[in-house]
């Protein structure tokens, strides 16, 4: 029952409809390989909770990537709260004005979607934010952190849905490490958490002072994002 209430929910809140995919990138994508020697990575650091590690896929998501890297090092983020908080769902910041309707992306107007069929919503997903409506992207950006896992049962429904079909490793990915599958293809995966996951929950779980919109009881800050690259 949780399950089909937060698919109803994320359809609600997040659909934007598969027009908004403008550019697609086929190459082979293995989203839990972690970052190599020499790969750009984040570190997230959170007020009062600790650090979030992540790596990019460039190649797939130039943009997004390119959008976030930027506005990181310039300190955009810096201070800026995660304002947008569902536990077993995501964690949602990138807004400076803290109230999920601000934010602008590095070339001052909303850029487009980019969809590649190796990237999914898993749990640890980093993901572009958007009005619901297709090539709106700005500054904003969710961590999935939803634990759920999905039968074949209930990815087959989506697929009957919406057109598409999971692969054999999408299917095994989310039966396994679980995430949330009905925002594949609504919002640009661009990063994977490799390190921090104990974090995320913790910043998940955080009272609420309006549960079902997710606003945080006391502000969670981000401290700054830190730009580098990885050294194994």
């Amino acid at each position: 029952m949780r399950k089909a209430i937060l698919i109803l929910l994320g359809i609600a809140f997040f659909i934007t409809g598969f027009s908004a995919c403008k550019r697609k990138n086929d190459k082979p994508i293995d989203q839990f390989a972690g970052p190599q020697a020499g790969d750009t990575v984040a570190e997230i650091v959170v007020k009062d909770y600790g650090s979030i590690f992540v790596y990019f896929f460039e190649e797939a998501a130039p943009k997004a990537v390119e959008n976030f890297v930027t506005h990181a090092k310039n300190g955009y983020y810096d201070g800026v709260t995660f304002h947008r908080i569902i536990d077993n769902f995501m964690i949602q910041g990138g807004d400076p004005t803290g109230t999920g309707r601000g934010g602008e992306s590095i070339w001052g107007k909303s850029f487009e979607d980019e969809y590649s069929p190796y990237l999914q919503p898993y749990r640890g997903a980093l993901c572009m934010a958007n009005t619901g409506r297709p090539a709106s992207n700005g500054s904003q950006f969710f961590l999935v952190q939803s634990t759920d896992t999905y039968d074949e049962r209930i990815l087959s429904q989506l697929e009957s849905r919406y057109g598409y079909k999971f692969s054999e490793e999408a299917k095994k990915y989310y039966g396994e490490i679980g995430g949330t599958p009905w925002l594949y293809r609504f919002h640009t995966v661009f990063g994977q958490i490799y390190e921090g996951y104990d974090v995320l929950d913790a910043i998940a779980a955080v009272p609420k002072l309006d549960e079902e919109n997710g606003v945080p009881k006391e502000p969670v800050v981000i401290e700054t994002i830190r730009i580098f690259e990885y050294e194994e």
